[in-house]
């Protein structure tokens, strides 16, 4: 896994293409530092995940696992993923543990032509990274069933309409459009993203009772910072009236 810091972004990149970037323990402990890396560095705000060479991620590495069992760590990564906003730049395909990888992310930009799915079904296994989870919560019921019954993958343009995919780019272009959302939320406040980030998150399955007292903290620790009263100031003075 290599990373590379672009101002306030952090780029992080599978590094396994003669595998097609499959998911064995190095890559899976990688990513896990990496994640660490881009939640510990306060000079950072996003992140931007994508893989080196034709595709984002095949998976799992089925020959590292039948010799060796699952890939240590992977489990910390799909399930933990990153505190601070990730988008994942996904070019020729993200399939099985390699969509459910992207789909840790908050955001998916994916090429022209990009192929996305959760083929297990179709070789005996079962998707159980996360994507039975997370893929109900982001496309229609219908398509999530249709995707891990059929065990086909569906096109980024397809995966777009569903509004799974946030962005869709010319080939070869994902990660310069993924950067430019990145630091496009690079320029807000810190501590306002990762907590816009987590309540959305946390959203889900609440009640509005236990979404306003889980909200509280956040506001609080938001509402004196540094950020909130140079920016209130700075809004303040520059006159724009809003209505």
């Amino acid at each position: 896994v290599l990373t590379e810091v672009r101002g306030k972004v952090l780029l992080i990149t599978l590094n396994r293409p003669e595998a097609m970037n499959a998911i064995n323990t190095d890559l899976a402990q990688g990513l896990l530092a990496a994640f660490q890396h881009l939640d510990g560095d306060d000079q950072l705000t996003a992140g931007v995940l994508t893989g080196q060479g034709r595709g984002f991620c095949a998976g799992m590495d089925l020959k590292a696992f039948a010799t060796g069992g699952p890939p240590r760590g992977f489990d910390r990564v799909l399930e933990d993923g990153a505190r601070k906003p990730l988008i994942a730049a996904i070019e020729g395909f993200a399939l099985a543990g390699g969509l459910e990888v992207a789909l840790t992310c908050d955001l998916l930009v994916a090429a022209e032509g990009a192929k996305i799915g959760i083929p297990e079904a179709g070789v005996g296994l079962m998707a159980g990274g996360g994507a039975l989870m997370r893929l109900p919560r982001r496309v229609p019921y219908g398509v999530a069933m249709e995707l891990a019954l059929t065990a086909d993958p569906i096109s980024a343009e397809r995966a777009h309409e569903y509004g799974l995919v946030a962005r869709v780019t010319p080939k070869g272009e994902a990660v310069a459009a993924a950067l430019e959302l990145a630091e496009r939320i690079a320029r807000n406040a810190p501590l306002s993203v990762a907590s816009s980030k987590a309540m959305i998150i946390a959203q889900q399955g609440l009640t509005e009772e236990e979404f306003w007292e889980m909200q509280r903290p956040h506001l609080g620790a938001i509402f004196t910072s540094e950020d909130a009263l140079e920016g209130a100031t700075g809004f303040a003075e520059s006159g724009v009236r809003v209505g």
